[in-house]
């Protein structure tokens, strides 16, 4: 899962599931770009450093709310 969130200046987007990895971007579809090409680097140096993939611990979920 990859979070996106609307700044003043742009986009930021993080993967609550790996601790630290982020980006930021100009538009929505840069920030995507970019966090897509984190995770792979992220992963990356865990399976290089030996270290093991997070498991997931973290979902998304819409619900209505009366307002």
């Amino acid at each position: 899962m990859v979070i996106i969130e609307q700044g003043e200046d742009g986009h930021g987007a993080y993967v609550p599931n790996l601790p630290g990895c982020v980006a930021v971007g100009d538009t929505r579809e840069e920030a995507l770009s970019l966090i897509q090409e984190a995770i792979a680097l992220h992963l990356e140096l865990l399976q290089e450093e030996g270290l093991p993939i997070p498991q997931p611990h973290s979902v998304g979920e819409y619900m209505a709310v009366p307002a």
